[in-house]
């Protein structure tokens, strides 16, 4: 019998699972996309249509109602609920899975909207409901969440038998031509970029100031950038499941102008999540901001350059020292001629719906609520390859 597939969300990145769902039509089936803006929905619909000759369906839905959630679940009859909505939504959308059985998959953990905070720890917690729902529930099938997860198991069973450390390495050398833009959600992106950062060494979580900690990392086709610490969502997971870890970090590239425009921002109290009043009406300046800001699903016709995202990874096979780098370049200018879409979008997109066909196809299948690494890495990795984001590794023994 046909499957059915319900996508929700019509931002850059749900852009970009559409189209690739749609391009993997005989494991999607039925494919739905779902918004509170519907004209968005029918906008991605009808790119897919003219380059593809495929139709996609289309609905409109708040996602922060459980009840109007479920209501199109029990109408539609999906067999999984692809959430790339924000992630203030994760925790409704879910619930509304547990009430209809319907597996359901995310690429960002969640987070409080009055509250400057991501954790897995309510996601987490609706385990138990999802087992005795017998559907299942993926965590972070993004790219950082997502495809750093399944490198580090990769790495894990096929090269260490430890792991001590592990870095994980974003840099979007992209060039949009703006001033400052952000290339994902603006309150999302802001939020995460000004918060303090953290990592993990000797079992404990090290807190730092925002951009207190930077190096330099030479990345493959793109070259030197400077690399700021963060705390990132998947290390969380991470520390969990990596065998013999003692060290895990993240660093994210910015240029000058952006890390300039972010604290000019800051100083001001644009970045606040408070609401203060203006003019009788009370609003938050971040919300305002975003609306200033270029929305992000249109800096794919504009943006040039490359992205490579990886991990490095140090630790002992057969009594020896080894060193591990798994990483991925995508160009902005091809992934926008594929899809419509910047390869920000589509490195978190494409490993979205690559979850979503595994859990599908049954490759990936378990009743409760689970992160990527927890899985078989090696059909994860294959489908990279195929789908658009082949990967390259650099060992050293």
């Amino acid at each position: 019998m046909s499957k059915k597939t319900l996508i929700i969300g019509a931002g850059g990145v749900g852009n970009v699972v559409t189209f690739k769902c749609a391009m993997n039509s005989k494991t999607f089936g039925e494919i739905t996309l779902a918004s509170r803006t519907i004209s968005k929905c029918d906008s991605i619909a009808k790119n897919i249509k003219e380059k593809l000759s495929i139709s996609i369906n289309t609905a409109s839905i708040d996602a922060d109602s459980v009840i109007q959630l479920t209501k199109l679940f029990n109408n539609i009859k999906p067999d999984i609920v692809i959430n790339v909505a924000l992630p203030y939504q994760d925790l409704t959308i879910m619930d509304a899975c547990i009430e209809s059985g319907i597996d359901y998959l995310d690429t960002a953990n969640y987070e409080h909207p009055d509250t400057a905070k991501f954790e897995y720890k309510e996601q987490w917690a609706r385990d138990k409901a999802f087992k005795e729902a017998n559907i299942m529930g993926l965590l972070g099938s993004g790219f950082d969440p997502g495809v750093t997860n399944v490198f580090c198991a990769y790495a894990q069973k096929h090269y260490f038998d430890e792991v001590h450390t592990i870095d994980i390495l974003d840099c979007n050398a992209g060039d949009h031509g703006y001033p400052f833009a952000t290339n994902f959600n603006p309150e999302i992106n802001l939020r995460e970029v000004s918060a303090n950062g953290r990592y993990w060494k000797s079992g404990e979580w090290i807190e730092t100031k925002p951009m207190e900690i930077m190096q330099v990392w030479d990345y493959p086709e793109i070259g030197k950038k400077d690399s700021y610490l963060l705390y990132h969502e998947e290390m969380e997971s991470l520390v969990k499941h990596i065998k013999g870890l003692k060290r895990i970090r993240f660093f994210m590239t910015f240029g000058e102008s952006y890390l300039t425009h972010m604290r000019c921002l800051e100083n001001v109290g644009m970045l606040g999540i408070k609401e203060v009043e203006h003019k009788g009406m009370k609003i938050a300046p971040m919300e305002f901001l975003s609306t200033l800001l270029p929305d992000p699903a249109s800096l794919g016709a504009r943006t040039k350059g490359k992205t490579n995202i990886g991990i490095y990874a140090k630790g002992i096979k057969d009594g020896k020292e080894r060193t591990i780098y798994i990483y991925q370049v995508s160009d902005h200018e091809k992934c926008y001629e594929e899809v419509m879409s910047q390869a920000v979008s589509y490195t978190t997109g494409v490993p979205a719906m690559i979850g979503a066909k595994l859990i599908l196809e049954e490759k990936w299948k378990r009743d409760g609520v689970f992160n990527m690494e927890e899985f078989d890495p090696d059909p994860f990795m294959k489908e990279l390859m195929v789908q658009g984001l082949p990967w390259k590794i650099i060992k050293k023994t």
